[in-house]
């Protein structure tokens, strides 16, 4: 398997060798990929999208009313505001 090597500020550093339990390089691998996942996604147009997803989620998407889309994505956002606010900076 290829190496890579990565540079993180000292503050960080000293917060990881709190943890020597963890394996970085894991987490480090995990995070590139689902990054490189949600790259790959945006890179996606909405027809690719719904043909990968197949006829029978086109179909339940065209029945499913608009309001109902308005008030899951007000949902998503409030949640993904939480979940940012929330989230711990060093």
């Amino acid at each position: 398997m290829p190496n890579i090597t990565l540079s993180v500020p000292p503050e960080l550093y000293k917060k990881m060798k709190e943890h020597p339990e963890i394996r970085w390089s894991e987490v480090a691998r995990r995070a590139i990929a689902e990054y490189l996942a949600k790259v790959e996604a945006e890179e996606l147009s909405s027809e690719e999208l719904l043909s990968l997803l197949g006829e029978d989620f086109r179909k339940e998407l065209e029945k499913t009313p608009l309001e109902e889309y308005e008030k899951a994505l007000e949902k998503a956002r409030d949640e993904e505001w939480k979940r940012i606010s929330t989230t711990l900076t060093s």
